[in-house]
Formats: structure tokens, C-alpha cells, sequence
């Protein structure tokens, strides 16, 4: 019959022709789609799938119901209703999805369980399985696996499968984090991604070395290895193989009665295809993915053409087409038993063509990256203190921040590539959960302060948080302490380590002409050494400005200090702190102008301990002096800004993705004078380096760190040039074109400027192309010093030359960079009709070490700066708090702290009563000459107050049990020698209840406890 007859049915319908109705035997066909594979034959692996964003130009909520689509037509309910009948219309038929709980939550019992069934069956394969499919530049591993965990959890509960594949298509670059802790330590068999630099993907289509064994930890050797796979294109069929309704792709046309008929053209073109990525692949399989962004809104038309396909391809017999999944398509390349090639470090940066660089969006939106930061350190203490006091069936939880974090974690959420809109939309969501939580930890405090156990069911105390203080804008602290009142001040530390902190909260209550100022007590009433700072000018306009659009009812008064004290705090736990007015010299207050006057020579120092910086009269930064260490190093600290490229000539601009610098440009402005305020807990400089640019630097006492504080806004473009605002660390330091950034927060990876270890680096781009993202910090070293700078978000930076570090703060770009986005980068703030540039602020850190002493002060210190202490605040009248509160507090056994190597996490009361439990070691192999070494936890001291059933130990997502986990891995074949491997912390005795922990390691439990 030919290859257009075979297999069909005839039949009689009735036509109807000009009135006349007129018999036409027609064909039904049944096409045989039950190909497996086939050995010796090229497998050609059909994978359907679709990328649905959760918010990118449309919010999340608008692509899930369908609606704004003059911006994009795209709905995902659309998608789902029309997949599962396609797939039960054909056992065969495959896919796989992410995007799927809210659609799940909307669905009937009767199609649940047709899902679940479709999923029980292989058809449907809920593959990758997080909350979104996060970002891997811009996320700290934290949110990465808090999110994971999150959308794993919900998949065991609902389906009982534990997701095998990782799928990451489409950030834009992948970092060695993702492959090692997101990857082989929750159980995938393999990752597969779409996006990596276009000269690594030339070499490698050549090499045929686009799937790899990816081991992304050092320190964690084989154990960290994945089965890891580039696309050879992107993450969409092969060009001419696009289904939906309007896509322009020939359909299969297989009636002979009707014009177009074009089987064996379009076998001829499978064919062709599958042999040309077939040149580039190794072994005899290749996978297609079937889809892209929000596609099968028609299922049908896929299913129908990639039957015809299969059935026509197979009938050819030239090569095996099948319905497949990535999970098949594994197990295929797995059972070739084929050695591959080996791939260490990470894919950043990532430009997708000449002179493009995605190396932008790691600044892009900073105020967002900075507001997710501080929610995700906010989110780990109050799920602290919801165990503390234990969940509850109604009532304010962590779940809606739980939720919202999650979903900022999206590759075009924290990111900042996603239109303005949808910014806004994930920052209300975020302060939405924010609100609850915030509620939630006010009770859990009241709760565990108040001695009478009636606390927890009523409590009384009112504690109140300040979420703007950062702008200097917090009513609790701001309170008329007139009349006898006393404002408490409760500080929590999330962190396992006993902690002295410095807390600085506005107080509008000095009175410099009375000598009236205010007083600061311990818990034990003894009054403790505090400060009064002044508040800068360019706070209290930011204050001024946003706790308008902030608060609906705004007090206008001003408070003009910052009262700073240190709060020696346990771990897990607790201290309280009271302030009330006084008479006398119970604060300091000591203020020092200097001018420069153009022809002095004087130096001026700060700093009251042993770190001081070292000024010259005209403003400028010269050097850092450490008397202990002996370091002594020249420094040099500046602003300028990178003109983003317009564009003009290659069609390439600087955009919310692209980072295309068109010339660089010093800031100079006013930083010939500054202001320092000096006093005995720290020193501050003030300064402005432009109108738009201000800075404070501080120096504490104990502290052998220099903190800077930046403002950065409006940036000015008026003279219609896009700006990317740089501050630069110059040194005289040797670095040899070599520094680190971290990757993800977790390990360091070496960088060397204009080089890359995978192939032969063609320079287009000597800045951007050198940019990487950083999320912990950065070093650079020589022969006998190593200076780190850490932050506090996602930014961007590099060494572009020696001596010297820059970071990336902030951007503001006039033109859109032609990646899909279509909108320029331009952040404005309306308050009260009045629109201007966004303005950021911010802080990093720097420190200079003798070599090889640096990382004690990244690791303990970067701890710091992602948990800060959270400060909530009550008024009492007189001084009767201690005899109606407990003043002070940690969950862990007296005088024990977890190891200076060690951090806790993740402490969750989970849906069952268990607790989820995740420590986690700070160091890599060889990194401190001490504390790079196996570390222990006791269980029985981190909760003393409870009696421990069972721990069982879990992978990293906590929806298997490690030991099942490690029972199906995949031990796949490397080309060359194999990597060093290091031993693992060793199985916990359920007697003894001693966690070790090696380098680098990460270990999740769930803690059973016994209740009476």
C-alpha cells in the first residue's frame, strides 16, 4: 500500500458538494507510535515538554489564567486541561512538566486520580520537581534548596515519586552548585541544560563532548558527580519541527486525497536531522525536545504530527523514532556503558553570541535582589522560632513567605530580567508573606518571654518589628520614651554560635540642649557602653521618601541618631535589652569635621580597635593598617560607571540581560571632604562622592573588618546614557590576573581573567566577558596577602586589572537588549506624583589577611551577613519586664555552640510533627589550615529540651531517605583519572546522636521526637 496507505481503515462518510451529497470513502488511520529502542539503530529520544515561567512578561497569576495577553498569548491552565486527554488518548505518548501545583489544587478528584495515574504510568513525568525552576547566578544555595524541598515534598505527598532528572533549560548559565548539591545530592540521575557560552558549545559540538560527567565540589569527589548534558542548540525542537496551532512548521500531511501531501519530505527532514545531531553525540541516542515556552495550549496538534512522525520515521527504517523522556533517555545512555568527559568548575559567564554577554542581570534590580536576600535570612529564623513554639492548625505560619520565596527564586524573578510589572508583583508577594511571618514570629517570642505557660495560647506582649530599618525609618524605636516608659528590644540569633553584634536602631528621643540622652541596660540591668551616630543626609531622604509609599499613616517626626550598642547574643536564642531616657553622659557622642584646604599633607585615622583606615586630607582612602595581624596594605576606594552601549552599531545594547559596556568613566564629585564621627564602639566616615552617590564607612571596635554603606540613585541619564555603577578596591597586591568568586554561597571557584579552562577564550568583551556573579563574596591574593570583599545580594564583579577587585551596585540602561524581555532597564519610584531613578542602598565588606588566613573571616562572618540578628521591640512601663519575661534564651544546651565550621540551615517543624534538620559544613578541602577538617554536632545538646525518637538521615530535598537515594544511583564511567575522593560523615548512632560532617558536606535529617 505504500507509506501513505499503511494501516488504514476504511470508511463512508457523506459529502456534501454544491447541495448534492455525494459518498467518498475516506481513511482513518492508526498510527503505530509503540517503538521502544532499538538497538544499533540511531534512537532518536521524542521529549514533549513545555517552559512555562512563573512570571516573566506576564505575572504569574496573569500566565497561569490566560490573561494580559496583549503581552503574550500564553495560559497555562490551557496547557494542562488540553495535555492529560492527549495522553490518554495514547499510552504511548509522553511529558514531562514542572509547573503544576496551583493547576492541581483547581482540579476535580476524577481528574487528580487521571493524573495520578498518568504519572504512576511513566506518561507524565514530573521532572526537575521545585517550587520554579530557579535561577543559578543569582540565588544563594539556601533559597535553591528550601525551594526544591518545597515543590519535592509536595510531589511525594501527592504522586509517591521522587523526581530523577534535573532540568535547568533555560538560565542563563549554570553553576557548579546546581550540578553537585541541586543535582547529585537529591538524587537525579542526570541535569540537563540549555544555555552555554557559544564558542564552548562550537568546541564541544566538535569534540562531541556536550554530555559530561559534571562534578561541581572538589571536596566532595565522585560522590558529587552527575550525568550532565548541553543541548546543541537550545531547548526547543529542531528547526521546522515547531506544532502548535499557528506555528509555521509544515505539518505532517498524510491524506493523498488532499493537496500538500508531504510524508516523505518530512521524514526526509526528521532524518536529516537526527543525523546531523547525531554527528555531535556520542553513542547512539539523541534527544529532541519537543516544545518551548508555553506551547501545547493545543496539545492535540503536537501529539497528532509526533504520531504521524513516528510511524512514518519508523516505517523508513533509516532511524528509531520514539516517545520518550529524559529519564529513558538516561537509562539509554547509561546502559551504553560509555567512559565521558570530565567537567569541573562552572558555565559562567555565558554569551550567546559575539559581543552579548549575560553578565548584567547579576546587578540587574538590585532592590529586589537585596529585599529577597534579607526575606530568605528573615525566613530561616522565623521557621526557628515556629519549632520553638510549634505549628499551628490556624493562625499566622511561614507558608505564604515559604511560597513567595520560592517563587522569587525563578530564573527571571531575582534575576531582574522580567518586566517591571512582574518585579513589582514578586516584591508584593514577598512583603505579603513577610506580613504573616511577621506575625507569626511576634506570637513565638511573646510566646517564649513570657514565663506563664498561658503565653502560647494568649500571649500578652506586643512585639513590633521595623522592616524599613534600613532607611532609618522604625516607629517601635522611635517612641516618646517620656513618662517613665522603656523601650525592650529583644535580639534573636539564628545562627548556632554564640554572637556579639552590633545593633543600631533610630531613636528621636536626644536632647543635646538638656543633656538629656538615653541609656542602654543588659538583662541583668547594667547599663552597657552604647553610641549616638548621627543619621546621614541621604538616609533620612530615602526615609523621607519611601516610608510615605511604605506606611499609609506617616509620622513627621525626624529622628536625627542612630543608637548603636553590642548585643552579646547565645546561639539559637535570645538576649533583651532596655533603653530609656537619662540625665547624663550615659551615650556617646563624639563628632570631628575635617575640610581638605588643597595644599594639607595630614593623614586623618579611623578606626577605634586594632583595624584602622587611613585617609589623606583631600578624602581619599590610602591604606589599611591591622595592628595585630600586621597587615599593612595600601587601598584605594572609588566610584565610576560603564556608559551602556546603545546599541548602534551592532544591534547589541547593555540591558537587563547584557552587560555591553561603551567606555568607562570615573566619578570624581565631591569626595575632597568628609565627615568623621568617631566614639568608642566605632568610627564612621561620611562622604559624597556626587549628588547621586554617598558612602559611609565603619570601623568597630572587635571588628577587624571595614564596612561600607552605599547610596546610589537616582542615577542620572539625562543625557540619555544608560549607567552601570561600579566601586573599585585597588591595591598593590600581585594577583597575577587571578581571583575567586563564590559559587552559589558555597564553594570558591578560581577566576582568571581572559581565560577559560574548557576551550580557547576568543576576547570580544574584555570587561563583561570577565564579569561573574557573586553571592557570598570575592578574594584576590599574592604571595603574602589575600583581601576579601563580601556583600550583602546577588551582584556582578571581577578583577579587571591587577591589585583590584570591582563589584557591580547598580544599573540603569535606556535601551531594551533584545532578548525577549522588551523593556528597557530603567527602575523608577512614584511617591506622590513624583517619579525618579530608583535608588539603591547597600553594603559590602573588606578585609585583608595574611595569606592564607582569609577564610575564617568569609565563612563565619558571610554567616553573619546572610542571618542578621532579627530585633523585635515591646514598651513597658517601670522595670518590670524580668519578672514577667524571660530575659534571655537559647534552644541549645547551656554553654554549647555548634563548631566554628558548622551552620545550621534549615530547622522546620514539618507537616507531620517531625523536625527537618539540615547542618551544614562551611569549609572545602584545604581551605583553612584548621577548620577544614571533619566536624561534629551533638544532637543531644542542639535539643536538649526534647527526647529524640529516630533520626533518620534524607537527601538534600528531603523526600527520600539517603540510603534508598544512594541505592539507585547511577555510577557512570570518566574519561581519564578518576577524581580524589575524601570520606563523608559516617552513619549517626541512635544512641550517641553525633552528626560528623567533612568539607563541604551538607547533611538533612528528620528528627522524630517523643511527646508525653
Amino acid at each position: 500500500m505504500g507509506m501513505g496507505m499503511g494501516g488504514m481503515k476504511a470508511w463512508l462518510m457523506l459529502v456534501v458538494v454544491t447541495g448534492i451529497l455525494v459518498p467518498v470513502e475516506c481513511m482513518y488511520m492508526v498510527y503505530n507510535t509503540s517503538q521502544g529502542i532499538v538497538p544499533g539503530k540511531l534512537n532518536v529520544h521524542l521529549v514533549p515538554h513545555t517552559h512555562d515561567d512563573v512570571g516573566w512578561l506576564k505575572t504569574i497569576d496573569q500566565y497561569y489564567v490566560g490573561s494580559n495577553n496583549s503581552i503574550q498569548g500564553a495560559c497555562v491552565q490551557n496547557v494542562l486541561d488540553s495535555l492529560w486527554p492527549a495522553l490518554l488518548a495514547n499510552k504511548d505518548r509522553k511529558f514531562i512538566y514542572g509547573f503544576f501545583q496551583r493547576w492541581w489544587r483547581d482540579q476535580s478528584e476524577t481528574v487528580q486520580s487521571i493524573v495520578q495515574q498518568l504519572v504512576s504510568s511513566g506518561q507524565l513525568e514530573l521532572i526537575n520537581g521545585g517550587y520554579c525552576m530557579h535561577d543559578e547566578a543569582t540565588v544563594h544555595y539556601i533559597d535553591m534548596i528550601d525551594q526544591t524541598t518545597l515543590g519535592h515534598r509536595f510531589i511525594k505527598a501527592e504522586f509517591n515519586v521522587t523526581p530523577r532528572i534535573g532540568w535547568q533549560i533555560d538560565p542563563f548559565g549554570h553553576s557548579a552548585v546546581q550540578a553537585y548539591l541541586l543535582s547529585a545530592e537529591v538524587g537525579f540521575d542526570s541535569l540537563f541544560f540549555g544555555r552555554i557560552d557559544y564558542q564552548d558549545r562550537a568546541k564541544r559540538k566538535d569534540e562531541k563532548s556536550l554530555e559530561v560527567i559534571w562534578q561541581g565540589s572538589k571536596s566532595l569527589g565522585s560522590s558529587a558527580q552527575v550525568f550532565a548534558g548541553a543541548f546543541p542548540e537550545n531547548y526547543e525542537p529542531p528547526s521546522g519541527f515547531y506544532f502548535e496551532v499557528d506555528d509555521e512548521s509544515p505539518v505532517v500531511q498524510d491524506n493523498i486525497n488532499l493537496f500538500d501531501y508531504n510524508v516523505q519530505e518530512r521524514v526526509n527532514d526528521f532524518v536529516a536531522a537526527a543525523l546531523s545531531q547525531a554527528n555531535i553525540t556520542r553513542t547512539n541516542h539523541i534527544m529532541w525536545t519537543m516544545g518551548t515556552d508555553f506551547k501545547y495550549q493545543y496539545a492535540h496538534t503536537w501529539y497528532r504530527n509526533m504520531d504521524k512522525l513516528i510511524h512514518y520515521v519508523n516505517q523508513d527504517g533509516r532511524v528509531n523514532a520514539l516517545y520518550s523522556t529524559p529519564s529513558i533517555y538516561t537509562d539509554a545512555k547509561y546502559a551504553t556503558n560509555e567512559s565521558w568527559p570530565f567537567k569541573t568548575g562552572d558555565f559562567f559567564p555565558y554569551a550567546d553570541r559575539i559581543n552579548a554577554y549575560w553578565t548584567g542581570y547579576f546587578t540587574s534590580r538590585p532592590a529586589l535582589k537585596g529585599y529577597v536576600r534579607s526575606m530568605s535570612g528573615y525566613y530561616l529564623a522565623a521557621r526557628q522560632l515556629e519549632f520553638f513554639t510549634g505549628r499551628r492548625k490556624s493562625g499566622p505560619s511561614t507558608e505564604s513567605l515559604a511560597e513567595a520565596l520560592a517563587i522569587a527564586q525563578h530564573h527571571d524573578a531575582v534575576s531582574g530580567t522580567e518586566k517591571q510589572h512582574v518585579a513589582d508583583d514578586y516584591a508584593k508577594r514577598l512583603s505579603i508573606g513577610y506580613k504573616e511571618s511577621e506575625q507569626l514570629v511576634a506570637a513565638s517570642l511573646a510566646c517564649i518571654t513570657e514565663s506563664s505557660q498561658k503565653g502560647c495560647s494568649n500571649p500578652v506582649t506586643k512585639f513590633e518589628q521595623c522592616p524599613l530599618i534600613n532607611i532609618s525609618y522604625c516607629p517601635a524605636s522611635e517612641a516618646n520614651l517620656s513618662d517613665g516608659k522603656t523601650l525592650v528590644v529583644v535580639v534573636y540569633n539564628a545562627l548556632g554560635w554564640n554572637r556579639d553584634d552590633t545593633v543600631r536602631i533610630p531613636v528621636s528621643i536626644v536632647d543635646l540642649v538638656t543633656s538629656e540622652s538615653v541609656a542602654v541596660q543588659d538583662s541583668n540591668g547594667k547599663i552597657i557602653q552604647s553610641q549616638l551616630v548621627p543619621i546621614s543626609n541621604a538616609s533620612l531622604r530615602m526615609r523621607n521618601s519611601y516610608a510615605k509609599a511604605y506606611e499609609e499613616s506617616y509620622s513627621s517626626v525626624t529622628p536625627k541618631f542612630w543608637l548603636v550598642f553590642t548585643a552579646a547574643v547565645p546561639p539559637l536564642g535570645f538576649n533583651t535589652y532596655f533603653i530609656s531616657n537619662f540625665k547624663g553622659a550615659a551615650t556617646s557622642v563624639r563628632q570631628t569635621l575635617y575640610k581638605s584646604e588643597g595644599s594639607q599633607n595630614d593623614t586623618i585615622q579611623v578606626g577605634p580597635g586594632n583595624l584602622k583606615l587611613i585617609y589623606s586630607a583631600d578624602g581619599k582612602l590610602i591604606q589599611y593598617v591591622n595592628s595585630e595581624t600586621l597587615v599593612n596594605e595600601s587601598v584605594e576606594q572609588s566610584y565610576s560607571f560603564y556608559a551602556g552601549d546603545d546599541g548602534s552599531v551592532d544591534f547589541q545594547a547593555s540591558g537587563a540581560y547584557i552587560f555591553r559596556p561603551n567606555g568607562s568613566f570615573p566619578i570624581n564629585g565631591d569626595g575632597k571632604s568628609l565627615t568623621v564621627f568617631q566614639g568608642p564602639l566605632l568610627d564612621e566616615v561620611h562622604q559624597t562622592f556626587d549628588s547621586w552617590i554617598s558612602q559611609i564607612t565603619r570601623v568597630y571596635k572587635g571588628k577587624d573588618h571595614a564596612e561600607f554603606e552605599f547610596t546610589v540613585g537616582p542615577i542620572p541619564v539625562d543625557d540619555r546614557i544608560g549607567k552601570e555603577v561600579v566601586t573599585k578596591i585597588t591595591t598593590t597586591m600581585k594577583s597575577n590576573k587571578t581571583f575567586f568568586t563564590d559559587s552559589s554561597g558555597r564553594d570558591f571557584i578560581e577566576r582568571i581573567r581572559d581565560y577559560r579552562a574548557d576551550w580557547d577564550l576568543q576576547v570580544n568583551q574584555p570587561v563583561a566577558g570577565n564579569y561573574y556573579p557573586i553571592n557570598l563574596g570575592t578574594y584576590m591574593k599574592d604571595d603574602k596577602s589575600e583581601l576579601s570583599i563580601l556583600v550583602d545580594r546577588s551582584v556582578g564583579g571581577s578583577s579587571i586589572i591587577d591589585g583590584q577587585l570591582e563589584l557591580m551596585l547598580h544599573r540603569r540602561l535606556l535601551y531594551d537588549d533584545s532578548r525577549g524581555v522588551a523593556e528597557a532597564l530603567n527602575e523608577t519610584v512614584c511617591v506622590l506624583d513624583e517619579c525618579l531613578g530608583l535608588t539603591i542602598q547597600g553594603k559590602y565588606y573588606l578585609k585583608i589577611d595574611p595569606l592564607g588566613e582569609g577564610a575564617k573571616w568569609r565563612r563565619s562572618f558571610g554567616q553573619e551577613i546572610y542571618s542578621p540578628c532579627l530585633l523585635a521591640f515591646a514598651e513597658q512601663d517601670g522595670n518590670n519586664w524580668t519578672s514577667s519575661h524571660i530575659p534571655t534564651f537559647s534552644a541549645m544546651a547551656p554553654s554549647y555552640s555548634l563548631p566554628d565550621n558548622v551552620a545550621l540551615i534549615t530547622l522546620q517543624e514539618l507537616e507531620d510533627g517531625k523536625a527537618l534538620l539540615r547542618l551544614a559544613h562551611l569549609y572545602e578541602v584545604g581551605e583553612d589550615k584548621t577548620l577544614s577538617a571533619m566536624a561534629s554536632v551533638e544532637l543531644i545538646k542542639l535539643f536538649p529540651n526534647k527526647k529524640i525518637n529516630k533520626v533518620t538521615e534524607m537527601n538534600l530535598s528531603a523526600n527520600q531517605e539517603r540510603a534508598e537515594m544512594l541505592k539507585k544511583r547511577l555510577i557512570w564511567k570518566v574519561e581519564g583519572s578518576p577524581a580524589d575522593d575524601y570520606p563523608r560523615g559516617g552513619p549517626v548512632d541512635q544512641t550517641k546522636l553525633v552528626v560528623e560532617l567533612a568539607p563541604m558536606e551538607i547533611r538533612t535529617f528528620a528528627v522524630q521526637f517523643q511527646f508525653d
